[in-house]
């Protein structure tokens, strides 16, 4: 095992996270982490469509539980804005999983910031309000969030990402 794939100590000095590390040639071969996570970020994104389709199933039965069941236009209207919201936001996981394969640290950063917040998010509406995490609400899309924070946040990872520019 190299240094470099040395796992750090429970008890490292402080000082060494900050020790400026060895920068990474620019053709250095793309590490494992970027591809596996930018393939989980792709799945993310194929996760986000499932959840949509689940959603426009269950949307009679959403509204009809509302307000909206008397406004069947005004649902409409409701409904086509959150799909535009869903497509939206599968083409920025996309462009994202692009982003990272192609070696954007500030990607790479985005969405290790996303995947935590999506973590934090789950992790309090399961705490406070009794949210069930279970196959058909969050569990697939909370394991790949953790599965995509881990791959993103290694070594190999950010040091591929932080290579000099082309």
């Amino acid at each position: 095992m190299t240094d470099r794939h040395a796992k750090r100590s429970a008890i490292e000095p402080a000082a060494e996270l900050f020790r400026q590390e060895a920068r990474l040639p620019n053709d250095a071969p793309r590490p494992g982490p970027i591809v596996g996570g930018t393939v989980i970020v792709l799945l993310r994104a194929v996760a986000a469509v499932l959840w949509w389709i689940g959603f426009v199933r269950e949307w009679p039965g959403v509204i009809s539980d509302t307000e909206l069941a008397q406004e069947p236009a005004t649902a409409r209207i409701l409904l086509i804005i959150l799909l535009g919201f869903g497509a939206v936001w599968t083409i920025f996981l996309v462009l994202l999983a692009r982003w990272v394969w192609r070696g954007s640290n500030t990607a790479r950063v985005l969405v290790m910031v996303w995947t935590t917040l999506s973590i934090t998010v789950s992790a309090i509406d399961y705490f406070v309000n009794g949210e069930e995490i279970t196959v058909r609400t969050t569990l697939l899309t909370l394991a790949l969030d953790i599965l995509v924070l881990l791959a993103l946040s290694s070594r190999d990872a950010r040091a591929w990402a932080r290579r000099l520019p082309r």
